[in-house]
């Protein structure tokens, strides 16, 4: 079994930096040190903005340490989407922002001197079964304006049916370069915000008075005004980083149900895939699908790490960027980045640093907070509350049957205890860990996820560890019984 570590911890350390204590005072406050955080701040301090950056653990120590760090405007199958859904002005919006990001990344790189293993490689989608969508995308890539090329060959040890190459795309160490634009900005790691009033940011070590502030933490935390909740869920995925495997020079994605994400890094191939919505894991180990798969694609290969993503996802797949609600001006949202967080942080850090500098800004509407389309988000809408109210009424409308005794050593079950409804893990030793079933976000019932030993909430993406430790947000804490 690999260490549950991403790749880019093996040669990265980020420097410590100090907690609150006390109060603080600055023009512009950046709540979270993500990728998108860190940025946003870097180009605020750049052009003479005083700006703090609060972050609840340690900077890039969240979903940026595990993302396979594609720098590409090629998201799926996204344009044809975007041009039924949104038009051609607003499609178009989203792949200048998208190229741009790309651009911008490869300028910092090259030009600031960041040792990050910056690399480019064009990306492709591929399908080994069917080539209609791919050949749909392709007119739509080329629709607005994207190169764009159609092969029924690529470098993978598999055949393809085709494949949809976007060149001039990109990948990279994503802590090394963050690494490099946090040295001379001022963090504070270790702060949970608790709250934000107006223009105070309250945390544990103190407050922080800011003109303006950005919510940068992946998911918003601020339930009202926003309704953040009622327009995202998170869905999961897996990552093996391979030795012994055929290199490749480019970065790849299936289309298919099966398919699977591949790019190579040094000597390394890190193969990805097996995603599901966040607390509706499938019976099978992620993991060992997906080591099956390696065995099938890299039969020589050995497995170094192995690792999981967690993303926001939108009701109509384009993150919210911007103004946090029509009616909060100063305050301000990164979120709903997808699968594709490297380029939708940079897209964020150009959109939300122009805001604030009163900078207009030709792609802002695509990603508009204050959006809606019917015709994006309706597909959608009907499966998500059809989740959240499952996640809701569970345990109210069926009690477990397990009693604590009932549960194998090394599982983890749902069972009434001291006379309510907890989740319970046991180790391979006996040892027993009881913890609420209740998630303290909005109070769904949290599902046990055997691959990493965790408590997931089904309806908006919570984590907690076994001893009821929180994970991942929306939730501010711990689910101790």
């Amino acid at each position: 079994m690999s260490d549950k570590q991403s790749i880019w911890t093996l040669d990265t350390f980020l420097q410590f930096r100090p907690s609150l204590r006390g109060n603080y005072k600055a023009d512009v406050a950046v709540i979270g040190g993500g990728m998108a955080g860190i940025l946003t701040a870097y180009f605020l301090q750049q052009r003479g903005v005083d700006v703090v950056v609060l972050e609840a653990g340690r900077i890039g120590r969240g979903q940026t340490r595990n993302t396979t760090a594609k720098i590409s405007c090629q998201h799926g199958l996204i344009y044809h989407r975007l041009l039924r859904d949104f038009g051609l002005e607003l499609a178009q919006q989203y792949a200048n922002a998208q190229q741009q990001a790309v651009e911008l990344y490869r300028h910092m790189a090259g030009a600031g001197g960041i040792d990050c293993a910056f690399q480019d490689a064009p990306s492709y989608l591929y399908s080994t079964c069917r080539t209609t969508e791919l050949e749909r995308e392709l007119r739509a890539a080329e629709k607005l304006w994207i190169p764009a090329g159609f092969m029924t060959s690529t470098e993978l040890p598999f055949a393809v049916k085709g494949a949809v190459r976007f060149a001039n795309q990109a990948q990279f160490q994503p802590l090394r370069f963050l690494q490099a634009i946090a040295k001379t900005l001022t963090i504070f790691e270790n702060t949970m915000v608790r709250a934000v009033e107006g223009e105070r940011i309250y945390t544990e070590g103190g407050i922080v008075q800011a003109g303006e502030i950005v919510v940068a933490t992946h998911y918003p935390f601020v339930n009202v005004p926003g309704f953040y909740f009622l327009r995202m869920y998170q869905e999961r995925s897996y990552v093996l980083a391979l030795r012994h495997a055929q290199r490749l020079e480019g970065m790849y994605l299936g289309i298919d149900a099966q398919g699977y994400s591949l790019r190579g890094y040094g000597e390394t191939v890190l193969l990805g895939g097996q995603g599901h919505r966040c607390g509706e894991h499938p019976a099978e180990s992620c993991y060992e699908s997906l080591r099956q798969a390696a065995r099938q694609i890299y039969p020589s290969s050995v497995e170094i790490r192995g690792w999981s993503a967690q993303d926001c996802m939108t009701l109509d797949g384009v993150p919210y960027i911007g103004q946090y609600s029509a009616g909060t001006p100063g305050l301000y949202v990164a979120t709903g980045f997808g699968k594709w967080g490297m380029t939708n942080s940079m897209v964020a850090a150009v959109l939300l640093s122009d805001s604030i500098l009163g900078k207009a800004n030709d792609c802002a509407d695509i990603f508009s907070p204050q959006r809606f389309h019917l015709r994006a988000t309706l597909r959608r809408v009907c499966r998500d509350r059809a989740h959240w109210l499952r996640g809701m009424t569970l345990g109210f409308v069926h009690v477990p049957k397990k009693r604590l005794e009932k549960v194998p050593n090394g599982q983890g079950a749902i069972v009434k205890y001291q006379g309510k409804t907890a989740g319970v893990y046991k180790n391979f030793k006996g040892e027993t860990f009881v913890v609420s079933a209740r998630c303290p976000h909005l109070g769904c019932r949290l599902n046990w996820n055997p691959d990493e030993l965790s408590w997931d909430c089904p309806c908006h993406g919570s984590r907690f560890d076994y001893r009821g430790f929180l994970i991942d947000n929306p939730a501010m804490q711990g689910n101790g019984f």
